[in-house]
């Protein structure tokens, strides 16, 4: 990485003056310049290795920007990176859309996250850093870990819970499995990033070698879509393929953190939905899956004490640019029946409950331990009809928020 240039296009001074002397103190070559139009100049004249950009530049919208340096023959290849102070998630999807290879926010770790990116773009082998599609046909879009996902561009759901015990694996599974059903023609691939150790497999009995530690380890170039078609089990009953989770926290020491965005973003391009299970784990790691998922699934187990926690998770969230018609809360009473009320874990929280699972008793841990969906053990059973109404309403919400997003 020592020499390559990188242009900084900031109208924000201090800003500007910040990221040109930290990029030098990296040996990196670096040019600036205080406008948008000054900037697409200098890009053409100079032809930097990268060009690194506030979207929010005050003389030139951010699409705009975008468009003349990739539809420019000078710069149409020339990676960009967006270092923004928008955490909206509207301007990083409308940047993505656009051609942006990375979409990073303006917060606490994003001079971290922006030497990760950078390590990333210029360490790659040429095929993990192909040109986006601009007029050449054959042209494809960059894989780093922000970029959007080439061909389906799949929906994302994220199950979510601010603390352990809330049953949330196994919603994800028993759901997942519902989307599959209720749509056999679509691709449904089932991710477990729950860390140190993943629970999904053992719920649906998948059995084999691999999981999210061995593929991270694996290069970019060889997890291509193909190979999650072939390698990846689906469970029978389950119907969906699955990515397993780490089998222990040893191994789980070992995952590279900067390729999970990649698999993301890979299964994504593969998969018409993709569902991950971040669990508890809120990390460097998992937010920029939350902020680019369609739809987020909030899990709250009837405690007052992971009510509480969930109100602290939903805060954060906020701060961070997660709109509340992207989450869907559900109130999982199947892990228990004590507990506050559905009126009064959303007075805390200060979100509706969309969904709440009624006690099983007993049966919700025993569909687990056959390794058997609820709605085919128990299917006469009040939760599995709750279970396949959950399953379609999530597609629903999600066609919708993506439909918003376009238009």
């Amino acid at each position: 990485m020592v020499g390559k240039c990188i242009l900084v296009v900031d109208d924000n001074p201090a800003s500007r003056v910040f990221l040109v002397n930290h990029l030098k103190g990296k040996q990196f070559t670096v040019s600036e310049a205080p406008t948008g139009k000054d900037g697409l100049i200098i890009a053409w004249r100079d032809q930097p290795d990268l060009v690194l950009f506030d979207p929010t530049l005050r003389d030139i919208p951010d699409q705009e920007f975008i468009s003349k340096l990739r539809n420019d023959p000078r710069t149409s290849r020339t990676p960009l990176v967006a270092l923004s102070t928008d955490a909206s998630p509207a301007r990083r999807e409308r940047c993505l859309n656009a051609g942006v290879n990375g979409y990073l926010v303006k917060a606490t770790g994003a001079v971290l996250a922006l030497e990760e990116t950078l390590a990333r773009i210029f360490t790659a082998e040429p095929p993990a850093l192909r040109p986006i599609k601009v007029e050449e046909p054959e042209a494809e879009e960059p894989k780093v870990e922000e970029t959007k996902g080439e061909g389906k561009n799949g929906s994302l759901i994220v199950f979510l819970s601010a603390k352990g015990g809330t049953g949330t694996s196994s919603l994800c599974a028993n759901l997942a499995m519902n989307i599959q059903q209720a749509q056999p023609e679509a691709r449904v691939v089932v991710a477990d990033l729950v860390l140190p150790i993943g629970s999904i497999g053992q719920i649906v009995g998948a059995e084999g070698k691999i999981n999210l530690v061995t593929v991270s380890d694996l290069p970019p170039g060889q997890t291509n879509v193909d190979y999650f078609y072939r390698n990846l089990p689906k469970p029978q009953t389950w119907q969906f393929q699955l990515l397993a989770g780490s089998p222990d926290p040893q191994q789980a020491n070992s995952i590279k953190g900067e390729r999970i965005g990649q698999i993301v973003d890979t299964l994504r391009s593969g998969y018409d939905i993709v569902i991950l299970d971040i669990g508890r784990a809120l990390s460097r790691i998992s937010l920029p899956l939350i902020q680019k998922a369609d739809l987020i699934l909030l899990v709250v187990s009837t405690d007052q004490g992971t009510v509480q926690l969930t109100k602290t998770v939903w805060d954060y969230l906020q701060t961070q640019g997660i709109e509340s018609q992207k989450i869907c809360a559900i109130l999982n009473r199947a892990v228990g029946l004590e507990g506050v009320t559905k009126a009064q874990a959303e007075e805390i929280i200060g979100l509706p409950i969309k969904t709440t699972l009624p006690y099983m008793g007993g049966n919700f841990a025993l569909a687990n331990n056959l390794n058997q969906p609820i709605t085919i053990k128990y299917p006469t059973d009040t939760a599995s009809i709750i279970f396949k109404e959950t399953a379609a309403d999530m597609v629903k919400r999600v066609r919708s928020l993506r439909d918003q997003s376009i238009t």
